[in-house]
């Protein structure tokens, strides 16, 4: 199944390894630090304020999509958009 993370984006769910809300990245001085290590992996799909970091093994995507919609869209199987 895909995930529709904001914009034109959709990865597999199974892609997926961690989705966390704004609060967290911003609160979290290790996340800050994965942020500047990896960010030739950032994509900033948000064309604005982000509401959540969907992470995978290649990239990073700060989504407008809040978190509790792209959980439930990665664990309901079947695909979403918007």
């Amino acid at each position: 199944m895909y995930v529709h993370l904001g914009d034109d984006v959709m990865i597999r769910s199974s892609e997926i390894i961690a989705i966390l809300d704004k609060q967290t990245v911003m609160d979290s001085e290790e996340m800050k630090e994965l942020l500047e290590k990896r960010k030739s992996e950032l994509m900033n799909i948000s064309n604005g304020a982000f509401k959540s970091l969907v992470i995978t093994s290649t990239h990073m995507y700060l989504s407008p999509i809040a978190i509790a919609t792209l959980r439930k869209k990665a664990l309901s199987g079947v695909p979403m958009n918007g």
